[in-house]
């Protein structure tokens, strides 16, 4: 009787350490990658964006996995659209 309410305790304390981990690391995970593949899809010409290196630019052309990005006068790169860390928000530059 003893063995099988341990093995009970067992089975329960492993589904509490995994409903621990979904809801401190898989999930948010999950909502932060939704979140920004609908930023990408929201993405347009004339954004200004800050990609993964930390440079600032100007998008220029949108394609289906990459985008034209002007970072100076008459200086423009070709970039993965993944690698958008986010797009400035316009109200914020109107501050600066």
């Amino acid at each position: 009787m003893g063995a099988g309410n341990s093995q009970a305790t067992s089975i329960i304390f492993l589904i509490a350490i995994f409903a621990i981990f979904y809801f401190l690391l898989i999930r948010p995970s999950q909502v932060k990658q939704k979140q920004h593949l609908e930023m990408l899809k929201k993405i347009s010409k004339g954004d200004k964006v800050v990609i993964q290196g930390g440079i600032h630019g100007e998008i220029t052309k949108v394609k289906e996995r990459l985008i034209h990005l002007k970072i100076a006068e008459k200086t423009e790169i070709v970039v993965d659209k993944s690698s958008i860390v986010y797009i400035k928000n316009k109200e914020i530059e109107k501050k600066q």
